[in-house]
């Protein structure tokens, strides 16, 4: 699996001598921990809005960034960088326009009660952050969430992301539970994952975890994205908060418009967080991020200890995220992703009817899950397939990723900005990728 097992300096595939040099440096100067895309990696020098580029010019369209909100390079986010980068960048600790003027403009797009945010530089530290005010909140220590999901790189955050892998402990003050599949699971979804959280949030505090909170993303993109049915969500969190914990919203990867839908992937389900982390596409590229929440959840927090992040909210993030609200505003992105996400999802639903890889197709906007499964019947997930399907893709020019526990689910989702004719070319790519699969179904 391309994603999963990244190739060596000595993998048997057919790489120029100039990437195998480039490979054994890269291992030699970072380790081992890092992980490459795809068998034959690339090399990618350029980009521009949902292009990349490698060394010898060749385009490839991307369909899995989210972090390129706007698209990559936007020019009009690089030169709001440049042009407060000449100016001054310090730290939140003396008074700034720029960082209020972008507060007040993120906060807008929040419902009541969420009127207060606090300013990272990764979704790492977001949820990080999120953590350390929840167990202050609630004097608890005890956190629920989903089976696969992932929530970030920092040593508190990890511990809650099983994605990461069996090295990743999680700890006993930590439950997992499975997320709300509507794949797999009949009748009433989000009342079996309540009962879960309940079932959970009973066995930490029988173990002396009381339960702090439930973190999940909000379209469960990890785990293999599942956003529907809408409202199935609001059971679990009125669970949690039946036992004093609190609902922390994580939108890194759901959030600011990418499900078309809402703004935010929360408001899907008709629930208000405690707690919601953002990041990724926050500065399109430029490592922002920050907590929203309900002011009263902060009060103590904040009296009890200093909060101090020498580059979170800094003016030229600031400036950036600003730049980047106010494109996703002007050019109606949400309302893109509406249309562009339902030619996608009309596309892969025809590709569905001729390819019986493809056991469900799931999503909104441009957030969507093809799931491909060696029988339809059982539902057997086809991880080798994928694997081939995202190579496959790569050798034509399309990158895509894959999600989910047994890495079956193509991950769609392209930068804000991808178009008709975009959808097309990928819908035809992954048509002849299919087409092209060993002992073809």
């Amino acid at each position: 699996m391309s994603v999963r097992n990244p190739p060596t300096a000595g993998t048997a595939i057919d790489l120029t001598e100039d990437m195998r040099m480039r490979i054994q440096r890269r291992t030699r100067l970072l380790g081992p921990a890092y992980r490459l895309f795809y068998t034959e990696p690339l090399h990618i020098v350029r980009g521009r809005g949902v292009w990349l580029y490698d060394a010898t010019g060749r385009a490839y369209l991307d369909v899995y960034n989210n972090v390129a909100a706007v698209g990559h390079c936007h020019p009009e986010v690089v030169a709001a960088m440049g042009r407060q980068a000449g100016t001054l960048n310090t730290h939140t600790r003396y008074l700034d326009d720029t960082i209020l003027d972008y507060a007040e403009r993120l906060l807008s797009t929040f419902p009541q009660p969420l009127g207060h945010v606090m300013f990272t530089c990764t979704g790492s530290e977001a949820n990080d952050l999120a953590l350390r005010i929840a167990k202050h909140r609630t004097g608890a220590s005890g956190f629920i969430v989903t089976s696969f999901a992932y929530h970030g790189g920092t040593d508190a955050v990890a511990a809650l992301s099983p994605s990461l892998g069996a090295g990743v402990l999680a700890g006993p003050h930590v439950r997992t539970v499975e997320p709300p599949n509507s794949y797999r699971t009949s009748g009433d979804v989000g009342g079996k994952f309540a009962a879960a959280v309940r079932g959970a949030a009973a066995d930490l505090s029988n173990h002396g975890y009381r339960p702090a909170a439930l973190i999940v993303d909000t379209v469960f993109s990890s785990d293999g994205i599942y956003m529907h049915p809408l409202g199935s969500l609001r059971p679990a969190v009125e669970a949690i908060r039946d036992v004093g914990g609190l609902f922390i919203a994580d939108e890194v990867q759901a959030g600011f418009g990418r499900t078309g839908e809402r703004f935010w992937g929360f408001q899907r389900h008709e629930v208000v967080p405690d707690l919601v982390s953002l990041g990724k596409p926050m500065g399109n590229g430029h490592p922002v991020a920050g907590l929203v929440m309900r002011p009263e959840i902060v009060v103590e927090f904040g009296a009890a200890s200093r909060y101090f992040n020498t580059f979170g909210g800094n003016p030229v993030s600031a400036a950036v995220a600003l730049k980047v609200l106010e494109i996703m505003e002007r050019d109606q992105l949400q309302e893109h992703a509406t249309r562009v996400g339902a030619r996608l999802m009309s596309g892969l639903h025809a590709l569905a009817d001729r390819h019986k890889w493809i056991g469900d197709v799931r999503g909104a906007g441009l957030f969507i899950g093809v799931e491909l499964v060696t029988e339809r019947a059982r539902k057997v997930p086809a991880s080798a397939a994928s694997a081939a399907v995202v190579n496959g893709l790569r050798k034509r020019g399309v990158l895509i990723g894959v999600c989910a526990q047994a890495a079956n689910v193509l991950k769609v989702r392209p930068p804000l900005v991808f178009d008709d004719n975009n959808a097309d070319l990928f819908l035809n790519a992954l048509d002849d990728t299919l087409t092209s699969l060993p002992n073809a179904q």
